[in-house]
C-alpha cells in the first residue's frame, strides 16, 4: 500500500517537483535541515524556533544519500505524505469499513491543504501522519506502538502532543462518567454493537501512562535546546509572536471562530459537512450482503458506523486542538489543523455512506469541489500555501528575480522577506549567484515612504503581494473587522506596483500578475535638488491618489499567513489623515 500511495503522490505532483522553496521552507525549514546536515541539531543560519528536528533530520538523511536539491526534498516529503495516508487508511479501516476507508483516504489526499502540503518541506503533515498511526494503535489497544507513534508525532512538531493529551482527558472522562467502555480491539467488522467491558482503575492508569509517555522525548528535546541556546521555546521574538502577544480575549475568540471554519468549511470542506448534515436526516441503510448469505440472515443488519466512543474521542481531539491553537500560534494557518481535518472527513464520509443510497454520487461532488478549489482560488482570503496558489507565487518570483539577475546582477535590491532570502541564498533555487539586498518589512506606505528617503542605499526594488488579494466581501466594508485584523493578526495593505514606483521615485521595468498575486521590479531614478516648482508635484499627487485608491478599494479578507520568520508585521495602518506630506521640491533624472 505504501508503494501505491507513494507512486500516485509523486505522479500527481510531478509538475511541482522542481519548484524552488516557498515561504517558510525558505525561511526556516531548509536552512535548519542544511545546518543539521552539517552536524548541528540547533539551527544557526536562521534563528531557532525550537521545532523538534525529526523532519529536518529526514531531509538531511535523504540529501546525504541522494544529494541536496529541490527535487530530492519534494520526493522525500511525498514519502512522508505516503506514510501519512497509509496511517490514515489503516485508522479508517480499523474503525469502519474498507469502502469508507478508501473513500476517506482519497478525499483526504485531494483536499487542497493536504495536497499542497504533501510536497512542501514543512512539518505539519508529517506530524499529522504520525498521529494517524498513533490513533490506529490506540484504538487497537497496542500500547508500545501507541507510545512510539505519538512520540514521533511530537518530535515532528511539538503541537502534536495535543492529540495524546486530548486522549488522556477522554480516558479520564470515560472513567469518571462512564464506568463501562466500548472495546475497540478485535471488534467484528460488521458488529454495530461492540462488546462493553467493565473499566477498572488499573487499566485506566495503564492507558494514561501510555498516552503521557510521548511527553518524555519532547521534554528531552526542549532540555537539549535550552542547554544550547538558553531558550526553551525558541528565540524570544518567536515566543513573543506565537505565545505572549496572543493573550487577548477578543483575539482568542476570533481565532477560535477561524479554527472552526478551517475544520469544517474551509476550501469547500463545507460541501462535505453539508452532505453529512443532510445525511443525518435519513435512516441508516441495511448492510449489503451476498444473496446466499442474505437468505440465511433473519432480518436486515444496518450498515456499520464508527463506534460512538471513537467518534467522541475524535471530537475531543478536535476540541483540544481548536482551543489550544486559538490561544497559541501567531499565524492562524490552515495547515496547523491537518491532524484533525482528516478525522472530520472520516466521520462525514462514514455518515454519508451509512445513510444515503446515492453516497457515491455525493462523494464524487465533494471530490470535484476539492479538486476545483485546488486550482481556483476561493472568494475569500487564504494562504497561498493551501492550494496551488503557492506555485503561482513561485513562478512570479522566479520570473522577476531572473529579470533582476540578467539586467541588474550587481544591483542593490530593496525588498522584503522572503524575497530577500530568495535573492541572497542561491541554494533556495531562485538565483545562480547571491544578490545584495536591502530589507524592509513589507510594502505598506509606511515602509515605502521610509525607504524613499534612503534611495541612495539601493538601485532596484523588488515589490510583490505579501497577501493574496481576494475579491471584496461584505466583511471588508466593516471598519471594525479591518481594525481587528490589523491589531490582532498583523493585517496590512501593500501598495500596488504603480503606487510603489511613484513613492520610490522609480519606473516599472517588470510587472507580472497571477490570480490575485503580483510582482514588480522598479528601477530607481536619481533624485536631484531643484529650486523651481518641479514636475514631480504631479507625480506626488498621483502617488497620493493611487494610495487612497489602494487603501479604500484594494481589500482583502484574509488572516495573513504570517510565518515565524515574518513575525515583525507592522502595527500601523496608514489612512488618509496620516499620509506624509512632501515639502521638498525635486526633479527626477534617469540614472
Amino acid at each position: 500500500m505504501f508503494a501505491v500511495f507513494a507512486v500516485l503522490l509523486i505522479a500527481s505532483h510531478a509538475p511541482l517537483l522542481r519548484l524552488p522553496y516557498f515561504w517558510d521552507e525558505a525561511g526556516y525549514y531548509i536552512p535548519a535541515a542544511r545546518d543539521l546536515l552539517a552536524g548541528s541539531l540547533i539551527p544557526h543560519s536562521t534563528p531557532s524556533n525550537a521545532h523538534p528536528p525529526l523532519v529536518m533530520a529526514w531531509l538531511a538523511l535523504c540529501w546525504r544519500i541522494f544529494g541536496e536539491g529541490a527535487t530530492v526534498t519534494r520526493c522525500a516529503m511525498l514519502g512522508l505524505a505516503a506514510v501519512s495516508l497509509l496511517g490514515f487508511f489503516r485508522l479508517a479501516r480499523a474503525v469502519s469499513s474498507s469502502m469508507v476507508a478508501a473513500a476517506s483516504t482519497l478525499l483526504t489526499a485531494i483536499y487542497p491543504v493536504f495536497f499542497a502540503q504533501s510536497s512542501l518541506a514543512q512539518v505539519d503533515l508529517a506530524a499529522a501522519g504520525f498521529c494517524f498511526w498513533g490513533l490506529e494503535a490506540y484504538v487497537r489497544r497496542r500500547g508500545i506502538a501507541t507510545v512510539i507513534w505519538f512520540s514521533l508525532a511530537a518530535l515532528a512538531k511539538e503541537t502534536a502532543i495535543l492529540v495524546s493529551l486530548a486522549l488522556c482527558g477522554w480516558e479520564v472522562a470515560l472513567f469518571v462518567f462512564d464506568r463501562e467502555r466500548l472495546s475497540f480491539a478485535d471488534r467484528p467488522l460488521n458488529d454495530d454493537k461492540p462488546l462493553r467491558k467493565r473499566r477498572d482503575t488499573k487499566e485506566t492508569l495503564g492507558q494514561l501512562l501510555v498516552l503521557l509517555l510521548p511527553i518524555v522525548p519532547l521534554a528531552l528535546w526542549y532540555d537539549y535546546h535550552y542547554s544550547h541556546t538558553g531558550f526553551v521555546f525558541g528565540n524570544p521574538e518567536f515566543f513573543r509572536y506565537n505565545v505572549q502577544s496572543n493573550f487577548h480575549v477578543l483575539r482568542i475568540v476570533l481565532a477560535f471562530l477561524l479554527r472552526i471554519w478551517q475544520t469544517v468549511g474551509y476550501l469547500n470542506l463545507y460541501v462535505l459537512t453539508a452532505a453529512c448534515i443532510l445525511a443525518m436526516m435519513y435512516q441508516p441503510l441495511p448492510e449489503l450482503l451476498p444473496a446466499a448469505k442474505q437468505e440465511k440472515t433473519a432480518g436486515s443488519k444496518l450498515r456499520q458506523r464508527i463506534p460512538v466512543a471513537i467518534q467522541f474521542a475524535f471530537v475531543a481531539i478536535a476540541i483540544v486542538y481548536i482551543v489550544a491553537l486559538s490561544i497559541i500560534g501567531g499565524a492562524v494557518l490552515a495547515r496547523y489543523m491537518l491532524p484533525i481535518v482528516p478525522l472530520i472527513i472520516l466521520i462525514c464520509v462514514s455518515t454519508v455512506w451509512r445513510r444515503l443510497r446515492a453516497w457515491k454520487a455525493v462523494l464524487c461532488v465533494v471530490a470535484a469541489a476539492f479538486i476545483g478549489t485546488l486550482f481556483v482560488n476561493p472568494p475569500y482570503g487564504f494562504s497561498p500555501e493551501d492550494n496551488l496558489a503557492y506555485r503561482d507565487y513561485i513562478r512570479l518570483h522566479q520570473g522577476a528575480e531572473a529579470f533582476i539577475q540578467s539586467r541588474h546582477p550587481r544591483a542593490r535590491v530593496l525588498t522584503a522577506w522572503p524575497a530577500s532570502d530568495e535573492l541572497s541564498r542561491p541554494n533556495l533555487g531562485y538565483v545562480a549567484r547571491p544578490i545584495q539586498v536591502v530589507r524592509i518589512e513589507d510594502f505598506t506606505a509606511e515602509q515605502l515612504f521610509a525607504a524613499a528617503d534612503e534611495t541612495s542605499r539601493f538601485d532596484v526594488a523588488l515589490v510583490f503581494s505579501t497577501k493574496y488579494q481576494a475579491p471584496s466581501t461584505l466583511f471588508d466594508r466593516w471598519r471594525r473587522w479591518q481594525d481587528w485584523k490589523t491589531h490582532y493578526f498583523g493585517y496590512h495593505v501593500d501598495l500596488d506596483p504603480v503606487a510603489a514606483a511613484a513613492v520610490l521615485g522609480g519606473k516599472l521595468a517588470y510587472v507580472d500578475r497571477r490570480k490575485g498575486q503580483w510582482v514588480a521590479v522598479i528601477e530607481i531614478q536619481k533624485i536631484e535638488e531643484a529650486s523651481a516648482d518641479p514636475p514631480v508635484a504631479s507625480a506626488l499627487a498621483y502617488t497620493d491618489s493611487k494610495w487612497h485608491e489602494c487603501v479604500f478599494t484594494t481589500t482583502q479578507t484574509c488572516f495573513p499567513g504570517v510565518s515565524a520568520s515574518e513575525s515583525r508585521a507592522p502595527k500601523v495602518r496608514w489612512t488618509e489623515s496620516s499620509m506624509p506630506q512632501s515639502t521638498r521640491a525635486t526633479t527626477i533624472a534617469s540614472r
